[in-house]
């Protein structure tokens, strides 16, 4: 009977919410703050995963301190970020950044193998902006050097 709880909680941890019917994973909140509110939701049907950002203003630093955590589904030799940014259906942005590179590891995490855990918070360097007034939709996706999907959300950014 141990062996089936464990089991259980296992599959509750790693399942989409089985309360309803669909099989969507839940929306989480980056952070909500005077102007600006950014949320997201993981697009990866298999696996949910964990992030959030100590700044929430319209004007971003250059240095934004993040926490994001997840459990492996693939080996990252190799680690690659594209975001796509859309604002009322149009595309505005697209982007693509090597987050582990073999003969170039940015972080510590870089070379980890499935079923090991990623956490990392700390800072990370972006271009300091200002978020225009609006409505925008980001895709973000995380892959491996085999284009296998390491991770990926839909995020939703709302300035007003």
């Amino acid at each position: 009977m141990e062996g089936f709880t464990v089991a259980l909680l296992i599959w509750t941890l790693v399942s989409p919410s089985s309360s309803s019917n669909s099989k969507a994973w839940p929306t989480h909140t980056v952070c909500r703050e005077g102007n600006l509110e950014v949320f997201y939701q993981s697009c990866d049907p298999l696996q949910d995963f964990g992030f959030s950002a100590d700044q929430c203003s319209k004007h971003l630093k250059p240095k934004l301190n993040i926490r994001f955590g997840m459990i492996l589904r693939e080996d990252i030799k190799e680690l690659f970020l594209d975001i796509a940014l859309f604002t009322k259906g149009s595309s505005i942005l697209n982007f693509s950044y090597p987050i582990c590179e073999e003969d170039l590891p940015k972080f510590s995490f870089c070379g980890r193998r499935k079923g090991e855990q990623i956490y990392y918070a700390g800072p990370i360097n972006n271009p300091g902006f200002e978020i225009f007034e609006g409505e925008y939709q980001v895709l973000l996706e995380l892959y491996n050097e085999n284009r296998s999907t390491v991770a990926c959300a839909n995020a939703t950014v709302i300035c007003s």
